[in-house]
């Protein structure tokens, strides 16, 4: 190239990720006369800084001329922090087309996402599904991806995709000299094969709350002595739920895309996801975090699915009461350095606990006295108790139960009942914002769908007694109305109260 050159400019467009969300970038590049210089503005990370290094040296080794001017680049809207390496391939285009080498004012409407290797390669970056959703929504529906994680970002509907392999066959696709190559298609992951609840020897109660949860979105919580059956229980949850839909499997994915560092995904999830963290966990590991800007948690990747919490009681306390604003609201909100992210948290949360440190629970050989067992559960405090819809204790197995196969129903079984359940909320809620009765609100259930005094009596008395809180006389009501459901009526009977508000205090036997 000459060094007659003037001034030169040009734009693209990059996607930056703030958790979840995506925000279209633009990035524009300025040749100027002085002393050749390289700068990135913007408000980029040490990664984004250490850009120039990579895209000058993949450049030149792509075999295309580098600008011996001064260039900046600038990255807007300068006052949203930029991170990570996804930002090379929109840096390079925009240099090459500043410099005249190319012509992106003919590619309207693309933006380009990927990590550049010295050499020229293009390498996976981290969450790139979101990335192309949110740069589909701003408007640019071609986008420009590694190869290998092409199939992932032609899941976004009206995404035109071009993969390739390197910065060379880029430009040879932006000046019409290579054909690009049509990603290929990615089927679903197929889902693995769900253990049968019939293979849960008795424990009809438990049986129960995991067919009223499933059709309800309950939160579910077990107690009983070990090998009673609670974890091969919360196990069978997922296969009881519905597949997810277009729009709930594009937003696990995305979740997952984002947790998965620059791995490829292999396809749409369409399973309700199962998330089973160790009771080592951190609060980091179980709701998000980590420097910079914070990562998925294992609550945020249980999204439209199920969180179990096995040996809940052996979790930090402190832990386990992270969990109490985020299954309130949805959603999880963490401020760290790099900015505050909010992540999706909607999940049936299943905690499973021993009655005591030795298991035992008061049974004959149990060695815990009354106080120990009571300090013991009290490591679940009452506020995030108080958030559990049905909590039922659950006796040990007999022998007899082991052998018996005859009653036990199959997974397939009792699904077609919590579909039809979950239809019928469905159709009482369709002008409302909620899809299950775990999420009506307060105000709903107590003045537009307020059930008459003589069907809730029972229940007031518990509240008047202090045997409910507030906040818990709302959920037996929306475990009631799950019970209708499942039984087929239009609404909750005396019943269907007194059946939620055992298995809310424990007294279901």
């Amino acid at each position: 190239m000459s060094n007659t050159l003037v001034t030169g400019f040009a734009r693209t467009h990059a996607v930056g990720l703030h958790g979840v969300h995506g925000h279209l970038i633009e990035v524009e590049a300025h040749l100027a006369h002085g002393l050749p210089n390289f700068i990135i503005t913007g408000l980029g990370d040490t990664a984004v800084v250490q850009a120039r290094d990579r895209v000058r040296a993949a450049v030149v080794n792509s075999d295309q001329p580098w600008p011996p001017h001064r260039t900046t680049v600038g990255l807007s809207p300068a006052w949203l922090p930029k991170r990570g390496s996804a930002y090379d391939l929109a840096v390079a285009i925009a240099v090459l087309s500043a410099a005249g080498c190319l012509d992106m004012e003919a590619s309207p409407g693309t933006a380009f996402c990927a990590e550049l290797g010295l050499d020229g390669r293009l390498r996976p970056v981290q969450g790139v599904l979101p990335a192309i959703m949110a740069a589909v929504r701003a408007g640019c529906t071609r986008v420009v991806v590694p190869h290998i994680q092409a199939p992932e970002a032609a899941l976004v509907p009206g995404a035109r995709v071009i993969g390739a392999t390197d910065l060379r066959e880029v430009v040879g696709v932006l000046r019409g000299e290579v054909r690009p190559r049509a990603p290929q298609a990615i089927a679903d992951v197929p889902p693995t094969k769900s253990p049968c609840i019939s293979e849960v020897a008795g424990q009809e109660i438990g049986r129960l709350a995991m067919e009223v949860a499933a059709a309800g979105g309950h939160h579910v919580a077990f107690f009983g002595p070990p090998g009673a059956g609670k974890t091969l229980l919360a196990e069978r949850l997922p296969g009881l739920l519905p597949r997810l839909t277009d729009e709930q499997a594009l937003e696990v994915t995305a979740l997952h895309s984002i947790a998965g560092k620059g791995t490829v995904i292999p396809g749409l999830m369409r399973v309700p996801p199962f998330q089973a963290p160790h009771h080592t966990a951190t609060s980091a590991a179980l709701v998000g975090g980590g420097a910079g800007v914070a990562q998925p948690g294992a609550l945020s990747l249980a999204h439209h699915g199920v969180l179990f919490l096995d040996e809940a009681t052996e979790f930090a306390a402190r832990t386990l009461d992270a969990l109490r604003e985020p299954l309130e609201r949805q959603e999880v909100t963490l401020a760290r350095a790099g900015g505050v992210v909010t992540y999706p948290a909607q999940v049936q949360l299943v905690l499973a606990a021993n009655p005591c440190p030795c298991g035992a629970g008061g049974q004959q050989q149990c060695e815990c006295g009354p106080s120990v067992r009571r300090r013991y559960l009290g490591r679940l405090s009452v506020p995030l108790l108080d958030r559990i819809d049905i909590q039922v204790t659950l006796p040990p197995v007999s022998a007899a139960s082991l052998y018996d196969q005859n009653g036990r129903e199959t997974t397939a079984q009792v699904a077609a009942r919590v579909e039809q359940a979950r239809s019928a909320a469905a159709a009482r809620w369709a002008k409302k914002t909620w899809d299950v009765n775990a999420r009506v609100s307060a105000h709903a259930l107590r003045a537009d769908f307020r059930l008459p005094m003589k069907v809730s009596s029972e229940l007031d008395r518990a509240l008047e007694q202090g045997l409910v809180s507030a906040r818990g006389y709302d959920r037996v009501l929306r475990v009631a109305w799950t019970l209708a459901d499942l039984s087929g009526r239009s609404m909750p009977v005396r019943e269907d109260i007194a059946l939620a508000l055992a298995m809310r205090l424990r007294t279901l036997a």
